[in-house]
C-alpha cells in the first residue's frame, strides 16, 4: 500500500484534521481483531475501508516512522489507526494488509 500525499507536517496535525472531518473513533489491532477503543466493538478487515493514509518519519530518527490510517466501517463508524513501523513493530500487520482501500 502506498501512503498518499498529505498536507500535514506532523502526526498530531493529521489526527486533528481527520477528527475535524468526523474521524472520531480510535482503532487498535490486537489478537482478536481491529477494535474501536471507545465502543469496544471489534471489526474484521472486510468490514473496514481505508479512506486515506499518511506516512510520517521521525524528526530525530528516520527509522522512527508511523502510518496513520483513516478508516470507515460498514456500520458508518469513522476513525483512525496509528501503526508504528520499522525494524521492531508489534502491530498485527496481517490484519491491516487485509483492509481494502475505498474506491475513489
Amino acid at each position: 500500500m502506498k501512503a498518499t500525499e498529505h498536507d500535514y507536517d506532523t502526526l498530531s496535525q493529521a489526527m486533528n484534521g481527520l477528527r475535524d472531518e468526523g474521524y472520531t473513533a480510535q482503532f487498535e489491532c490486537n489478537e482478536k481483531g481491529i477494535r474501536s477503543v471507545s465502543s469496544d466493538q471489534y471489526y474484521k478487515p472486510e468490514n473496514l475501508k481505508i479512506t486515506r493514509q499518511f506516512r510520517f518519519e521521525g524528526m530525530s530518527n528516520p527509522a522512527d516512522s508511523s502510518l496513520l490510517y483513516a478508516l470507515r466501517s460498514s456500520d458508518g463508524t469513522k476513525g483512525t489507526l496509528v501503526m508504528s513501523y520499522g525494524s521492531e513493530h508489534s502491530h498485527h500487520l496481517d490484519q491491516i494488509i487485509e483492509i481494502q482501500e475505498e474506491d475513489k
